[in-house]
Order: structure tokens, then sequence, then C-alpha cells
């Protein structure tokens, strides 16, 4: 029998409702508690509650603790500024010592929880402690269809409802996202004052979670809005010239959450890993947005700035993480600033000298660049199709795939 087991996956998973149904099905004591609330801001109490939650299991035995959010009280020691680092440090130390130390905690299992298993003291993960890691994925598309037939099970659903369309239509969403998406459907449906869930709802709901709410509200000058209108005809328009990026779902220019327009991909299925080939692909659809401008105003504006913050970011994982750079080779550099915490970033010793940024830096710049030239040359290519796109983009402010597809085929669109 294992001494703990920890749960590690993405938020929204359902580890902690796994722990509630090991709890349900153990048919033991079961004692729950977040790793937040061992964290106070008097010296000591920390400590003393981990003794006491132990004490009282010893005392339950056989019997489970369940730790949510570990990494609150579990991260790397060490790290700290002083302060309430050091009673987390202490607090964590006890923890140790109970899971592991002269006193047996037989018929004591520890069950814990996190999202960040990177952050977690090495002493803490070690066998003998937590002997089991037990990795909780993003759903694959039956696994979202069980989900959403859980969710929607005292919902009135419409006859053509089919929710394997639905499940195939949300790669990556979680258990979270869909049970939210079940909700909010059920919301649209009775704003319109109908009395059946149709398929019509989960689309909108669904656009509303992916890519934020209509403003339809917000005035936009024209001019604005031509801007916008072209600046995701060009995103759409080189997603769509290119075979390894995701099919195009939707484009719209009505203003959602603090975006004037957005274009939104789909996957076609759940995705674990990409080829080089496919990133560089994704960059020129990034830069699809900056080129149309270029191309048509001859200037920029703001509304590229997500998109160049997301294509440096792929470019530097490149050079950096994936060894996908000749110039710099198979190697390692960056330290995953998604992995730091306050204090501890200012402990680790630079793998990388000043020489060595400067030739990453450059290298970045040229994957960039050359994924905007590539992608500059495709637009003046398919010019007519930006125009073409763009104009219908401004007729009916939200357009489909398809769509773009036929204007590139030269097909005749459908009016409104």
């Amino acid at each position: 029998i294992p001494t703990g087991v920890l749960l590690v996956g993405a938020p929204g998973t359902g580890k902690t409702m796994l722990a509630k149904a090991i709890a349900g099905e153990a048919a033991v004591p079961f004692f729950s508690i977040s790793g937040s609330d061992f964290v106070e801001m008097f010296v000591g109490v920390g400590a003393s509650r981990v003794r006491d939650l132990f004490t009282q299991a010893r005392e339950g035995a056989p019997c489970i603790i369940f730790i949510d959010e570990i990494d609150a009280v579990g991260r790397h020691r060490g790290a700290g500024l002083g302060g309430g680092n050091d009673e987390r440090e202490q607090t964590l130390n006890q923890l140790l010592v109970e899971m592991d130390g002269f006193e047996g905690n037989e018929g004591v299992i520890i069950v814990a929880a996190t999202n960040r298993p990177d952050v977690l003291d090495s002493a803490l993960t070690r066998p003998g402690r937590f002997d089991r890691q037990v990795v909780v994925p993003r759903p694959d598309m039956n696994g979202r269809h069980k989900i959403l037939e859980v969710h929607t099970r005292e919902l009135q659903l419409a006859e053509h409802v089919d929710l394997k369309i639905i499940a195939q239509a949300t790669p990556g969403f979680t258990g979270a996202d869909l049970a939210n998406l079940a909700n909010e459907s059920a919301l649209i449906a009775a704003k319109k004052n109908k009395r059946n869930i149709e398929l019509i709802d989960f689309e909108e709901a669904r656009d509303k979670l992916m890519m934020g709410k209509e403003r339809r509200s917000m005035v936009i000058p024209d001019d604005e809005k031509k801007t916008t209108a072209y600046h995701e005809a060009g995103h759409a328009i080189i997603a769509a010239l290119n075979d390894k990026v995701d099919p195009v779902y939707k484009v719209s220019i009505i203003p959602r959450g603090r975006a004037l327009g957005v274009t939104m991909l789909l996957p076609v299925d759940d995705k674990h890993s990409q080829y080089q080939s496919e990133l560089e692909e994704n960059l020129m659809m990034m830069m699809g947005g900056r080129a149309a401008e270029e191309i048509v105003f001859n200037h920029f504006t703001t509304g590229a700035s997500n998109d160049l913050e997301r294509s440096t970011d792929i470019a530097n994982r490149m050079v950096c993480n994936w060894g996908m750079s000749k110039v710099v080779g198979p190697v390692h550099y960056a330290a995953n600033q998604g992995e730091v915490f306050l204090g501890r970033d200012l402990m680790r010793k630079k793998n990388i000298s000043q020489q060595k940024a400067s030739i990453i830096d450059q290298e970045v710049k040229t994957i960039v660049n050359s994924a905007y030239e590539k992608t500059m040359n495709m637009l003046k290519n398919n010019i007519d199709a930006l125009h073409e796109v763009t104009k219908i983009l401004l007729e009916k402010e939200t357009i489909d795939g398809q769509e773009i597809i036929d204007v590139l085929e030269k097909k005749e669109i459908p009016a409104s």
C-alpha cells in the first residue's frame, strides 16, 4: 500500500472530485484540508496544525488525509526572502516529519492534489512520502462525451442535440469547462424563453467561453472597424492556406472581452505534441493580422500586441527549450519562467552567458522575421482574397471557416 498519492493535473480536471470519490468508496474516515489552511501569520501555528491533523488521523486509522493545493505549503525551501516564507518552511518540515518520521503511520494514507508539481520540494515527492503520482489529464473526446452526459442529465435537451458532436467540438476542455458549458447553454436557452436547449445554444455558449462575451453596444469608428476586419482577415487567410494550422472555425469583428475582433481556430483532434513545421506555420498565422495592416494601410496598430507576444514566446521556446535552432543547437538554455515563484529565481544560477543570450535573442528575431516575410508574400499573392474576405466581414460581422475557403476557391458566398 503506498504511503502517499499525489494527484497531478491542470486546473479543472477533477483532482478534488476524484479525492471525494475515493472518500465515498473507501468507507473510512476522511480528513480534508487545503494547503493554505496550514499557513498563518503567527509563527508555529502551521506546524501545530500539521501535528494535530496527523494525531487525529492516527487515532482514527485506517483513514485518508486529503491535502488540496499542496503547493501552497510544499514549495521548494530556501527560496524565500524571510518573513512568512520561514513559517511556511517550518510547516513543510513538520509535514515531512509526520509523513515519514519515527512514528509509524500504519493505516493512514495521504492523498494530495496540485496543478504545479514542478514547484514542490523534492523531499516531499520522494518515494516513502508520495510513492505514487497519478496524472489526471484533460479528458479525450470519449471522456468529454461521458462528462457532458453527467452535466446535462437534468437539463431538457432538444431531440436533435448530439452530445458527441459537442464533445468533438470542445478539444482541450476540462471537466470544469464542460460543466460551465452546460450551465451557460441552459442560461442562454432560458433567456430566449426556450423549453429545450438546442445545439445552437451550446455553440453560442462555447463561443462565449472561448472568445468572450459579445459587446455589441460598443461604438467603433468605421476606419477602426475596417482595420480590424483586414487584421482578422489576414489571420484567417494565412490559417486557411497552411495545412498544418488548425482549421478556421469562426472569424468575427464584433468586440469580445478586450479584443475588437477574433479569429478562432478549432483543432480536429486532441494534440499532444507539435512538429517544427506546425510551429512555423502557426507563427505565420499569428503574423497575418499585422502583415495585412502593413500591406493595406502601410502602418501598424496596437491590435497585434498579443500576436507579437505569443509569437515571440513560441520562437523563444523553439530556440531555448525544444532545440529547433541550427545556430544554437539541440540544447536547453532557458529556465521555464512558468515555474518561478518569488525569490526562487533570485537564487538560481543562470546557465547562460551574455554572449549566448545575444545569440539566442538574434535567433528568436530571425525566426519571427522569417515567418513575417513568408506571411507578407503569401498575403500579397492572395490580395484579392484578402479584400474579399474583409468585404464579407464588414457586411456580416461574423463568418465561418468554410466561407474563407469558398473565397480562396472563388466560390459564391450567400448573402446574410
